[in-house]
């Protein structure tokens, strides 16, 4: 609990810092932010992408007399349920009536409060870097009561935006080594990226599920970075991850999906049961993350490139699967019940992986019944055509 003179004095606080903080970089994700009355605004999005910087753009360019709470802010580390009351009396006095909520997720019990506040007329935005708790505590006493965005790092638009430079191969290559963290980008300062991992796993991981083993989760998070792009099963991570139970890494999987450092794509098929029980592939949020937190002999700039355009593809699209049968092809999307996209992914094509990489993809096109499939290169460009035979076996 905070007392209330101390819960105004850091309120006002964080209004003046919003009021002096400079301009940023225009996040594309502020066009898809949809405002419906009656409606709360959620962002999702792991740490540090910039989820903040979306809030405040929105409350300069359109909510200036908005109410502005940042729930990160270590002066709110006591902050309980009931002292949403003294922000009511805050938003009386101040005279509010656009709220904006940033990392709202830290406060048990937060979704009844925002729903009250938009029976009460309240037009309430929210943020959070959890996707599960999020999902959950929406389901419940915001169902039908919200719009959410997913936010991520920056796209390569915005990456080439940020530096001035051109969308070429040099920049290309600049983004698949330093990812998309605004912070990292503005200093390179590698410790920024070290920090952020850490807090991930111990905040929104260790602290918040209550987990004994932090070193296994440490293990177990850094075999996944290093292995981007490879099948992975509960059973293989055992030994990288020195934890006996299959039950422990799948929950640690999902623990790290929640917070956005992973995702999991399994392979195509018709059948759930088969879905669940194929290996899934494997990729990170972010390759600068990536880099920076594993030491590695080589670059594999092959399944850091699958990464990007994973990413990519999950910016606009929820549902990815892999396809694997006699050959395999890297992405399947399918939006509206139907598989619309083939996508294979290779650095470079040349003669020794040329046919692989287009059996792959055109047994994809076959079975699915797809005219058109691609496949991304770093800085190749070509068009081909061929006739197709229906296989679905």
């Amino acid at each position: 609990m905070i007392q209330k003179d101390f819960l105004y004095e850091i309120l006002q606080s964080q209004q003046n810092m919003l009021q002096k903080e400079k301009a940023t970089l225009v996040r594309e994700n502020i066009e898809q932010v949809q405002v419906i009355e009656n409606f709360a605004c959620i962002v999702s999005g792991i740490r540090r992408c910039g989820k903040s910087t979306l809030l405040k753009q929105i409350y300069s360019s359109k909510y200036p007399d908005a109410l502005y709470v940042n729930f990160d802010d270590s002066r709110l580390y006591d902050f309980e349920i009931v002292d949403f009351q003294k922000i009511d009396s805050y938003i009386e006095q101040e005279n509010k009536q656009v709220l904006m909520f940033d990392e709202l997720q830290l406060i048990k019990g937060w979704e009844r409060y925002v729903r009250q506040k938009l029976d009460e007329g309240f037009l309430v935005f929210v943020t959070g870097s959890n996707a599960s708790l999020l999902s959950r505590e929406l389901g419940t006493s915001l169902t039908g009561r919200h719009i959410s965005t997913e936010m991520f790092p920056f796209s390569y638009k915005e990456f080439c935006r940020f530096f001035d430079m051109e969308q070429d191969t040099s920049s290309s290559e600049l983004y698949l080594k330093m990812g998309g963290f605004p912070e990292y980008l503005k200093t390179e300062n590698e410790s920024i990226l070290i920090s952020l991992l850490d807090d991930i796993l111990m905040r929104d991981i260790y602290v918040r599920y209550n987990i004994k083993d932090i070193r296994s989760l440490k293990r177990l998070t850094m075999f996944l970075f290093s292995n981007i792009g490879s099948l992975i099963s509960a059973n293989k991570l055992k030994e990288p991850s020195s934890l006996s139970s299959t039950t422990t890494i799948l929950e640690y999987l999902s623990y790290l999906e929640n917070s956005y450092l992973i995702f999991t794509v399994p392979m195509f098929d018709y059948s759930l049961k088969k879905q669940s029980i194929n290996p899934k592939k494997i990729y990170a949020i972010d390759t600068g993350l990536i880099k920076v937190n594993v030491l590695s002999l080589k670059d594999d700039k092959g399944h850091r490139l699958e990464n990007l355009v994973f990413i990519s593809l999950r910016r606009k699209y929820k549902e990815i699967y892999y396809h694997k049968k006699k050959g395999e092809c890297d992405f399947l999307v399918i939006e509206k019940g139907s598989i619309n996209l083939a996508l294979q992914v290779c650095y470079e094509l040349n003669f020794e992986n040329r046919e692989r990489e287009f059996a792959g993809l055109t047994e994809a096109m076959s079975i699915y019944n797809l005219s058109i499939g691609y496949i991304v290169t770093m800085n190749q460009e070509d068009k081909l055509k061929q006739e197709l035979l229906a296989d679905a076996n």
